[in-house]
């Protein structure tokens, strides 16, 4: 593939002196550790290794902990517009790397050349955000029952905040929780998914040298390392205040244990089984286009995929043919290559999950429409993106699989569809296209859908940095980035003051 041969030159634009730098930033600068083991990048795209790093042991977690912690007593006392102030010149330090780091995540990842770039154009977004917000963390005056008395809250920095992302947003989730937590006036620590530490090692040398040009340092900071060495020490170390994860419900169901058992706090974006409901009554021109991204968008592997369609009986064979001509013209290949609609998945293990799954589906009565092809000719981790009818909703369609495979189901009454959408364990992201005013609001009511979003006539991918992102139920109830998910990452305090020469209790108590 041509445009993997830019590699070399993206590496040492972004990586600066080497590609296989200690993976560590911390209080010497970058830290290679030499008990550390070695980490190889591999292009999902050719299965070849890109570049190397040096994982981080014990010993040098702690450095850079320990660093973190120092930052933390000094610059939770900057004021928040002066926090700002870094966020503002990260965010316009990643507009000029937009077009190489945009290339890098592709490489790494293997999402599209336009997805990488607006998954750095979100980082942006997000830092602009959190410059507005740096003069809104806001609090209340509450009227108080005792004479001469004002009570109200302020809001705290909360301390060291640990960053654990996984593969498919390689840098975009780091920005949601780093940008906000330092102008709330909290350090990061931050554990990459081992599958893209070239991502987290260009980040950090932007944000190294957007940190000098301020000069603090423990800001933000890295570490590149397993789960089982650096996974678990984040999970059950009392110096982080916070926890934010993202990755499957089962790993978080074990975060959310062990950060719990030391009364830590946890931010928990988990596993995914998003739905697209269409009435009778819908545009199935804006349906199709939004379920194909989707769908599609990242080979199926965002946490906001479209995994199941519920549809009408009486278009549901219009919407399936509508489907699969669309997905007849999805260009599958080098995810560099500006043509390309579609690259690999992450792993050879993604790939034997995904067929897998297809087994089961046909076991159940499923009936494949479209795709459910391996192409081997195009490089080992690449699929057809696959299109299945299923009689109903098995246990199969219950689970997420991450992959591009799309469910069709059918209904009758607009009860039974919401039924259906509602019963699975996830509880992400949603959305309805339909012409009916009352569905629509249906939808969105109490009784509508479960999820943390709910959209109207558009996808269920796509959220926009300007709302909370987040899901109930098994997608583990946390709020990122936008409206007031801020307050994860600080500590509330309620004060009473009393300017008057008398003390009375509340309630009417008198004591003296």
């Amino acid at each position: 593939m041509a445009n993997i041969m830019k590699s070399t030159a993206l590496l040492k634009e972004l990586l600066l002196e080497e590609v296989n730098p200690g993976a560590c930033f911390g209080p010497e600068n970058w830290i290679s550790d030499p008990q550390g083991q070695e980490l190889v990048s591999y292009s999902p795209a050719t299965g070849e290794p890109i570049a190397k790093v040096i994982q981080a042991g014990p010993e040098t977690y702690e450095r850079v902990i320990a660093e973190a912690v120092c930052a933390f007593e000094t610059w939770r006392m900057v004021p928040a517009p002066k926090r700002g102030e870094v966020i503002r010149d990260l965010g316009n330090a990643l507009r000029e790397m937009k077009e190489p780091l945009g290339d890098l995540v592709s490489l790494e990842m293997g999402k599209i050349r336009a997805e990488g770039h607006g998954e750095v154009q979100e980082m942006i977004d997000v830092c602009d955000f959190a410059v507005g917000l740096c003069r809104q963390l806001y609090g209340l005056t509450l009227a108080s029952e005792r004479p001469a008395h004002r009570m109200m809250e302020q809001w705290h920095p909360l301390g060291v905040i640990g960053v654990i992302t996984a593969f498919n947003f390689p840098v975009a989730v780091w920005s949601w929780n780093s940008a906000i937590a330092t102008v709330c006036g909290d350090p990061v620590v931050w554990k990459p998914a081992g599958s893209t530490p070239l991502c987290a090692v260009a980040v950090q040398h932007i944000a190294n040298r957007v940190m000098a040009d301020h000069h603090v340092r423990g800001i933000l900071n890295l570490v590149v390392g397993s789960g089982s060495t650096i996974g678990d020490r984040m999970l059950n170390d009392h110096h982080l205040a916070l926890i934010s994860f993202t990755g499957s419900t089962a790993i978080g169901q074990h975060v959310a244990e062990a950060v719990a058992r030391r009364f830590g706090r946890t931010i928990l974006e988990l596993g995914g089984n998003n739905a697209v409901i269409v009435t009778e009554e819908a545009n199935l021109d804006l349906a199709t286009r939004a379920i194909l991204f989707g769908a599609v968008g990242t080979a199926g592997q965002r946490c906001t995929s479209t995994r199941r369609v519920i549809v009408h009986k009486s278009i549901a064979q219009e919407l399936g043919q509508r489907l699969v001509d669309a997905y007849r013209q999805v260009r599958i290949g080098d995810p560099l290559d500006p043509a390309v609609l579609m690259g690999p998945l992450i792993t050879a293990d993604a790939v034997e999950d995904m067929f897998k799954a297809l087994a089961q589906a046909e076991a159940d009565g499923g009936q494949v429409i479209f795709g459910a092809r391996r192409r081997p000719e195009i490089g080992p981790q690449f699929v057809e993106p696959t299109i299945i009818r299923m009689p109903s909703q098995t246990d199969l369609v219950k689970r997420e699989t991450f992959a591009p495979i799309l469910y069709i189901l059918e209904y009758e009454s607009f009860e039974d569809a919401l039924e259906v959408h509602n019963d699975v364990p996830q509880g992400l992201s949603s959305a309805i296209f339909t012409g009916s005013l009352q569905k629509a609001e249906e939808f969105l009511s109490p009784r509508g859908s479960d999820c943390g979003i709910a959209n109207v006539n558009i996808g269920t991918s796509g959220a926009e940095i300007g709302g909370a992102f987040g899901g109930e139920k098994e997608t583990g109830g946390g709020r990122e980035s936008g409206s007031d998910a801020w307050k994860a990452y600080m500590r509330r305090q309620t004060n009473t003051i009393n300017w008057s020469t008398d003390l009375p209790l509340a309630q009417g108590i008198r004591f003296l």
